[in-house]
């Protein structure tokens, strides 16, 4: 392998694989974008992006330079120094691992995978599944992992929305299965990322980023428990956290929300709790975390069933506007937001939802098609209650609470204004 490889492939191109692929050829590796959503591709080759941290002049002076192409072909990979896997690894509704994209990448690179070649898998999966599920399936008779070609697993780390952190600065985990294996992993990531860290194993590795997620997830299921008691107990959470965080040493400041959205958190402690149970180990924080963290959005619909009681109203029948459906701040990515169960719940109860996202104008929800409302006076004004779901820095929150009747704030993002007005509930 030279210092940089003529080719490199990317196999799925959402928000991993698409930002891994444009670093690449921004570095000058020739790169081969392989997925097969021929939406897609379709719009890549118009040079046009559909995620927020790759604009589409970027997508575009890629393929100007020409050193990037996209295909649905698996046979393209035949052309590549190193194949990266970075398809999607969801939960069934079992909360089991849903290994099937990968399993269907691996079954599909195989009949293609030649000598000296390197595959890294990226998608998020259990402690040895890269060795115990997908080293099988890309082996051949002459082909053996750590022989004729090379495997090692690399945890993704993107943080969709980040301004802080560019991907390069984010330090790369690897893991291989021979330690020529990693070496050779390290050679090509030390060309995009300032920093490469390699582990003693693929075990290392995939328990790496599980390790990081389950930690958010059994915190913020700390916090939001706590927020619970502190409501019954008629305590300002939020300013209980603000306070805590003064201590410079032994407290890291988690906050409540209505619930976890993302590919990550909300999934990924569970790849660990269902591989622990193979080994007959318990995983009672984890599962009670997301036993918390997943009654949020439930949470939530009873606070707004009380708040609109104290006013005489009733859930079944009353206007409510959600203000912000992607999972995060500033960001067009509805993966398991709760504001798609909050909705849903309200719905089930009788309530009349709409919403605004000045990120998602529109989206597609169980068979239905939904359509931002555009903020105005007249909207707010004919709310029964305002539900602050995601904080957007877009959203002017001192205009909102002027001209509706009640808002219930999830995200504390009216700090500040509860002096001014009286129209306010926070989480």
């Amino acid at each position: 392998m030279t210092d940089k490889p003529e080719r490199v492939a990317v196999i799925g191109l959402g928000y991993v694989g698409l930002p891994l692929a444009v670093a690449f050829c921004q570095n000058g590796f020739g790169v081969t974008g392989i997925d097969l959503d021929h939406q897609r591709l379709g719009q890549l080759e118009k040079g046009k992006s559909y995620i927020q941290d790759v604009s589409s002049e970027t997508i575009a002076d890629c393929l100007k330079s020409g050193r990037f192409r996209v295909s649905s072909e698996y046979q393209a990979l035949s052309q590549a120094e190193a194949i990266i896997v970075c398809v999607p690894t969801p939960l069934r509704k079992t909360k089991d691992p849903d290994m099937s994209y990968v399993v269907d990448a691996a079954e599909r690179i195989s009949p293609h995978l030649r000598r000296g070649q390197l595959v890294i898998l990226e998608s998020t999966v259990y402690p040895g599944a890269t060795e115990e599920l997908i080293q099988p399936l890309l082996e051949r008779p002459d082909l053996a992992a750590g022989r004729e070609f090379h495997l090692a697993f690399s945890p993704e780390r993107v943080d969709p929305g980040n301004r802080q952190f560019s991907l390069r600065q984010i330090p790369k985990v690897i893991g291989g299965l021979t330690p020529a294996c990693a070496e050779r992993a390290q050679q090509l990531y030390e060309a995009i990322f300032d920093r490469v860290l390699t582990v003693g194993s693929l075990k290392e590795a995939e328990l790496t980023k599980l390790l990081e997620n389950t930690f958010r997830s059994v915190n913020i299921g700390l916090i939001n428990e706590l927020a619970l008691m502190a409501h019954k107990m008629g305590i300002n959470i939020w300013s209980v956290i603000e306070a805590a965080a003064t201590k410079p040493f032994g407290f890291m400041p988690f906050y409540p929300g209505p619930g976890l959205g993302g590919h990550c958190i909300p999934l990924d402690p569970f790849y660990l709790s269902w591989k622990a149970k193979s080994y007959g180990a318990d995983a009672r924080f984890i599962e009670l975390a997301g036993e918390v963290n997943g009654k949020m959005p439930a949470y939530v619909v009873t606070r707004i069933m009380e708040l609109l009681n104290q006013k005489g109203k009733l859930l079944r029948g009353a206007k409510l506007l959600i203000l912000g459906v992607a999972y995060k701040r500033d960001i067009n990515d509805l993966r398991e937001s709760p504001a798609l169960d909050i909705i849903d719940l309200l719905e089930e109860r009788g309530a009349q939802v709409s919403y605004h996202d000045p990120h998602v104008p529109e989206f597609a929800h169980r068979g239905r098609e939904r359509r931002s409302a555009e903020l105005s006076e007249k909207l707010l004004a004919r709310q029964d209650c305002v539900v602050i779901v995601t904080a957007h820095s877009a959203f002017d929150y001192g205009y909102i609470a002027e001209h509706t009747p009640l808002i219930f704030d999830t995200r504390n993002a009216t700090q500040g204004l509860a002096g001014r007005f009286a129209n306010i509930e926070v989480l």
